[in-house]
């Protein structure tokens, strides 16, 4: 029961027992009583202010008690160590980044790369830089654009106001006004003190020749890169690498580049091919002069041409290099490789006989000759009377399959490689297995279209001893070995050729280039046109090669002409040995003394020993009379 109520002066109640009083299972208190070392957390200390904020730091900072001074210095100290940490970091990042704004850095680096000289093998300069100054502007800095436009076009005449003020109004840091100005043009801006207008030293590419060489040479753009000719074939080999990683060599470590041409073999062979052109009416015309023994292209042209120092002319249709890019029809040229096929396949020896019936019936197409015998002929009349019945019955007797297989040996079905880019795929019948219509058509120069100077490739090893070597437009070393290069046909075959060549030049199609004392071999060739797929009878490409001399070749001579036009005093022919015949003549003759090879009273009494071995004595005695006009 609850205790009652104390009354007045009454005792207290006694105190409450001590706890282990209690009985055992009495229940426990609900709320125990906190244990004495338990004690309530202390308040959290308050956070201090950041050093800038406190006074007492800004108090020690400006006071002049000189016993805190030590501290301050210390903090001055560190802070300008902070600061000069983030220069040079700021610094060692600009050190090693490029800047990309800096367009005006950039362009210079890109115009100041220079090219080797080019030089002909004797050493005379064919191109070389010359230093010139170009305007540029970093429209940025420019703050009358108005005023700049009129004042630099005042003395520009040639600039476009227009698209000189567009040029000024963009935000680039970098652009160009005018490539390669005058020294007068260039004190008269240097005059104006313009700001934000300034100077640029560059390369430019000069050819003290002209059109001389120009489709050997090539030439470059206005950033001095080349385009086209062996100055292509130099970037294509390095030298345009080296310029887009920007490693610009000085020029005086350049060595000079030498190309196989002479430069006096060059112009005369230009020379005596315009005027040619000019007589006999031409709308294009080539020539070129190899070296048998070495594949060196002494001297070549290509009409018309262009001036590289003015490119401009370069990329018009007409102006390709007719030696490299074009593809022709050789006409009866390809008859030289057709009688070395059948006589290296060995079923023909050189005395071999083919009929010379005409015409040859093949399906529903007939071949015919220009100058039929109808008789048997023997394989030097077949060349000398430039027989097409004759030639296609040999390559028919060989077979297409070989016939193929040579013409491939010799490098006449695959595009022609050499240090000009400028070259094409021949163009050859689509079927894997030539039918005989083709196989005849081709042995006598129609249905296989290659690069003149692919074929000039394929005679210069029928007469060479046999060894194809690929034509080259730079100087070989004086140690060149020929017997190094592959080996398509037989040293009897060789000396065969050569035989039926000086053979022509004697009595048979190539009289017109027999220049007295130099021994001369060769054979014409006359093709007619394909015109919207048909052949154009009076649309001609007429071609002549010749070797001198041919009892030890050394040059192999090579003029192409198209659409000539036949001459009155010539009865109005137009073949071969009227015009391109006639111009080789005259390349013999003036070249020739130039190159070394003097005339000779004395002509050889044996030419062709090898063939006498053989019993072909007759070879070294003089020709009969005879011959056709192909």
């Amino acid at each position: 029961m609850p205790n009652a109520a104390r009354a007045p002066g009454e005792p207290f109640p006694p105190a409450a027992p001590p706890p282990e009083a209690y009985d055992a299972a009495a229940p426990e208190p609900r709320f125990m009583p906190e244990p004495a070392f338990v004690q309530a957390a202390p308040p959290p200390p308050r956070k201090p202010p950041p050093l800038l904020l406190r006074k007492s730091f800004w108090r020690a900072l400006i006071s002049t008690d000189l016993d805190k001074s030590r501290g301050r210095i210390r903090l001055v100290a560190l802070m300008f160590g902070a600061l000069f940490c983030v220069f040079i970091a700021r610094l060692a990042y600009f050190g090693m980044t490029p800047n990309q704004h800096s367009a005006q850095r950039d362009a210079a680096e890109a115009v100041s790369a220079a090219r080797p000289d080019l030089t002909d093998r004797n050493g005379e300069v064919l191109a070389t830089d010359v230093k010139v100054m170009s305007v540029f502007a970093e429209p940025r800095s420019i703050i009358d654009k108005d005023e700049a436009t009129e004042q630099l076009t005042a003395i520009l005449p040639d600039l476009n106001a227009r698209e000189l003020r567009e040029k000024l109004g963009k935000k680039k840091g970098f652009v160009w006004i005018k490539r390669e100005v005058s020294p007068a043009q260039q004190n008269q801006i240097f005059r104006l003190g313009l700001p934000g207008v300034g100077f640029l030293p560059e390369h430019k590419r000069v050819y003290p020749n002209g059109r001389l060489g120009a489709h050997v040479v090539g030439f470059t753009n206005a950033d001095n890169d080349g385009l086209q000719g062996v100055e292509k074939y130099l970037d294509d080999q390095g030298l345009g690498a080296l310029r887009a990683s920007g490693i610009a060599m000085p020029k005086q470590e350049l060595a000079p580049v030498a190309l196989s041409l002479d430069l006096r073999a060059t112009h005369a062979l230009r020379d005596e091919l315009a005027k040619a052109m000019d007589r006999f009416k031409a709308k294009a015309s080539a020539a070129a002069i190899l070296d048998v023994n070495t594949g060196e292209v002494i001297a070549a042209a290509s009409l018309p041409d262009y001036d590289p120092n003015d490119p401009r002319d370069a990329l018009k249709e007409e102006n390709f290099n007719r030696l490299t890019y074009g593809v022709f029809e050789m006409g009866s040229t390809f008859k030289a490789l057709t009688l070395a096929m059948a006589m290296d396949s060995g079923k023909f020896a050189m005395m071999s006989t083919v009929s010379g019936q005409a015409p040859l019936h093949i399906g529903r197409n007939v071949i015919h000759d220009y100058h039929p015998k109808n008789r048997m002929l023997t394989l030097p009349e077949v060349f000398k009377y430039s027989s097409n019945v004759g030639t296609a019955r040999l390559a028919l007797t060989v077979g297409p399959d070989y016939q193929k297989y040579f013409l491939k040996k010799l490098g006449q079905l695959d595009r022609m490689r050499t240090e000009l880019p400028e070259s094409r795929e021949p163009m050859q019948p689509r079927q894997a297995h030539w039918s005989q219509v083709s196989s005849a058509t081709i042995a006598f120069g129609h249905g296989l279209a290659v690069a003149p100077l692919q074929a000039m490739m394929a005679v210069a090893a029928l007469v060479n001893g046999g060894y194809l070597v690929t034509p080259t437009f730079i100087k070989r070393p004086l140690d060149f070995d020929k017997t190094a290069q592959p080996r398509v046909i037989k040293p009897e075959t060789s000396e065969a050729l050569r035989y039926v060549m000086r053979m022509n030049a004697e009595v048979g199609t190539a009289k017109k280039a027999n220049v007295p004392g130099y021994f001369v071999g060769g054979k014409t060739g006359t093709a007619e046109k394909v015109v919207h797929g048909r052949y154009d009878h009076s649309k001609l490409f007429t071609t002549f090669m010749a070797v001198a001399p041919s009892d030890q070749p050394r040059y192999l001579f090579l003029t192409v002409m198209d659409e000539p036009q036949g001459l009155p005093e010539d009865g109005h022919f137009a073949t071969s040995a009227y015009n391109s015949g006639y111009v080789t003549g005259r390349l013999i003759e003036r070249v020739s003394p130039i190159l070394g090879l003097p005339p000779r009273l004395d002509l050889p009494t044996q030419p062709f020993p090898l063939l006498a071995r053989m019993g072909y004595g007759f070879v070294n005695q003089p020709a009969a009379q005879g011959g056709g006009e192909d």
